[in-house]
Formats: C-alpha cells, sequence, structure tokens
C-alpha cells in the first residue's frame, strides 16, 4: 500500500492519540466512518443517474425510430 507497515501505523496512531487525546477518538472515528458513508452513498447515486439517464436515452431512440417509420 504506500509502504506503512505495522511500526509506522504504530508511530502514527501514537501521534494521532497525543495531538487529539483519547476523549476525541471516538468523535473523529465517527466523523469519519460518516465522511466514508456519505461518500459512498454521493458515488452510488450518482452511477444509479447515469444509468437512468441512459436508460431513457434509449427510451428516446426507441419511440423517435417507431414514429420514423
Amino acid at each position: 500500500m504506500f509502504g506503512i507497515g505495522i511500526p509506522e501505523l504504530v508511530i502514527i496512531l501514537v501521534i494521532i492519540l497525543i495531538i487529539f487525546g483519547a476523549g476525541k477518538l471516538p468523535e473523529i472515528g465517527a466523523g469519519l466512518g460518516k465522511g466514508i458513508k456519505n461518500f459512498k452513498k454521493a458515488t452510488i447515486e450518482d452511477e444509479s443517474e447515469t444509468e437512468s439517464e441512459k436508460q431513457e436515452k434509449i427510451e428516446n431512440k426507441t419511440k423517435e425510430n417507431k414514429k420514423d417509420k
């Protein structure tokens, strides 16, 4: 992954613990989780909008083809 091993992760976690303190860590984790959840939700909604737009274009083309005949 970016050359980060267990020792580096431990050092990063200790630094985060020193900066924010033990009381803030659950709040930070909850905020991060909500952010990731919202990001996933937004990308899924974007994909579904794209799929529905494609479906509408196909339906419009079919209707145009039927009118031409």
